[in-house]
């Protein structure tokens, strides 16, 4: 019999990038972390450093990305790195960063992946844990035309479903709605090259306000008013759905441990899918917390690393 078990890195890996936000130059270097550690950055360019765990209550800021915070140091624009995390099952890591936003590279959550296999990946002496949802649970925000929902439904696995509606010509013409198994082992290859996306308008607005400084056209899909203007064109048929669910991903593992339950959603985003887990956890009876001594019990294809491209 063979136990689910946690997982780390075998080494230490780094990068250096730019925050999409700040346009700051940031190093991060992610390093092995014992069991029940959980998923932790460290601030190491305060005059004292600062540990903020991954947790959902510690998200404090869901305009454009999501942040977490530990007293008066916060790191934003976490979902990408976390997306690639809980896509590779790591469960124990810390994440030492110069700066106050984690870079953005290419915009997606591939060179994530890349740089967490390049280190490899340890399997620990205890057993992974899981969130399980146990009944379902919605939040929605707005009505008619503005409605947005995300729903969580229990399911012995980890499913993603998730519908965009943008009315751009550009966005019209790709699949809008996608549905995505965990178990499934595809991840690095159908979901983690989908980039961030933004219209150029609403770029020159953000910059004005100070936002995307370190934005453009390496790091995000970016549209004019009928088109997509990269040169490249899209990475995935439906690169902007796919981008929601990778962003879905990563915000849900803010929990800090894998989940097992469906999750759907219409036009939702980092705000609702953080009110969506505050609302399972405070919702009594809803989930519960297992793990897998015989590996055999847990879902299909979680036993198994996470494969490369």
């Amino acid at each position: 019999m063979v136990m689910l078990s946690q997982r780390t890195l075998k080494s230490l890996t780094r990068a250096v990038g730019v925050g999409l936000h700040s346009g700051e130059r940031v190093e991060l270097t992610l390093r092995p972390a014992p069991p029940d550690t959980g998923i932790v950055f460290r601030r190491i360019d305060l005059p004292e450093p600062v540990d903020i765990p991954v947790d959902a209550l510690a998200v404090t800021d869901t305009r454009m990305a999501s942040t977490l915070s530990r007293g008066d140091a916060k790191v934003r624009t976490v979902e990408h790195l976390m997306s690639a995390c809980a896509g590779l099952g790591l469960d124990n890591l810390y994440i030492d960063i110069t700066a106050e936003e984690v870079p953005i590279l290419d915009g997606s959550a591939a060179s994530f992946v890349y740089l967490l296999q390049s280190a490899g990946i340890e399997v620990q002496k205890a057993p992974r844990k899981f969130l399980r949802v146990l009944r379902a649970v919605e939040v929605r925000e707005g009505e008619g035309d503005r409605l947005k929902w995300a729903r969580l439904d229990p399911r012995h696995g980890f499913t993603l479903g998730f519908e965009i509606d943008f009315q751009h010509p550009a966005v019209d013409s790709t699949g809008q709605r996608v549905e995505f198994d965990m178990g499934s082992g595809r991840y690095s290859r159908d979901i983690a090259r989908a980039r961030t996306f933004a219209f150029s308008k609403d770029v020159e607005m953000m910059r004005a306000n100070g936002l995307a400084l370190g934005g453009g056209l390496d790091n995000a899909i970016v549209m004019d008013d009928t088109r997509v203007l990269n040169a490249d064109g899209l990475r995935y048929a439906e690169e902007f759905a796919k981008h929601k669910i990778l962003d879905a991903i990563g915000d849900l593992y803010c929990f800090g441990k894998p989940m097992l339950g469906a999750y759907t959603a219409f036009r939702s985003g980092h705000a609702l899918n953080n009110r969506l887990l505050r609302a399972l956890l405070a919702a009594q009876g809803a989930w519960d917390i297992v793990s897998f001594e015989d590996e055999r019990q847990a879902p299909a294809g979680f036993a198994q690393l996470a494969r490369a491209w």
